[in-house]
């Protein structure tokens, strides 16, 4: 399987990224289906850290359902190539007519919890996102617009701007520093 291969290859960045990757791959391994919806208890997301080409902003979604500033991506719903899904969740959550991924390799691996919450008035259970990041990068200047089912604004933001921004405690302390924090090997390319 490509995922697999493709996770095998990441280098973890820190000790979550690592207890996470190997979970995923424990996941992978076993056989079950996790590029649907249909899996309530765990499925496989793409998300997408949009930077500025000199790498000193991000752009950032302000999520209806989690009432906060959001990353970009989505649920793999059958895509097995997230790269590919991850890419057309930025084109379609903010209009972006260019914007591609500064390397096809894993930017990062998160394991998310997401709580009960209705969705578009059907309860949806507590699961996991299994989610794979990769890094992408788009000029400022070209034209978002938000996605009204899914989104209320898209704006770029200076780097930790972004981490403030977000209302989710998680993602504040944890996930958007660290996607901020390994960009320096990405600053010369």
């Amino acid at each position: 399987m490509e995922l697999i291969r493709k996770i095998e290859a990441f280098v973890p960045w820190n000790d979550q990224e690592a207890q996470d990757k190997e979970e995923l791959l424990r996941l992978l391994r076993s056989g079950g289906e996790f590029y649907s919806r249909e899996n309530p208890t765990a499925h496989l997301t793409a998300s997408a850290w949009v930077v500025s080409p000199d790498r000193q902003k991000v752009l950032m979604a302000y999520h209806n359902l989690y009432d906060s500033w959001a990353w970009l991506g989505g649920h793999a719903d059958g895509e097995r190539n997230l790269l590919l899904k991850a890419e057309q969740e930025v084109r379609e959550e903010t209009g972006l007519s260019d914007v591609h991924p500064v390397s096809d390799r894993i930017y990062s691996l998160e394991i998310l919890t997401v709580n009960g919450h209705e969705k578009r008035g059907q309860y949806v259970s507590s699961h996991l996102h299994l989610n794979v990041t990769y890094l992408f990068e788009a000029d400022p200047a070209l034209p978002v617009r938000s996605k009204p089912d899914e989104n209320s604004r898209v704006a770029w933001f200076p780097l930790w701007e972004a981490v403030e921004r977000s209302t989710e405690p998680w993602f504040r302390e944890r996930i958007y520093p660290k996607l901020n924090r390994k960009l320096s090997p990405f600053l010369s390319e």
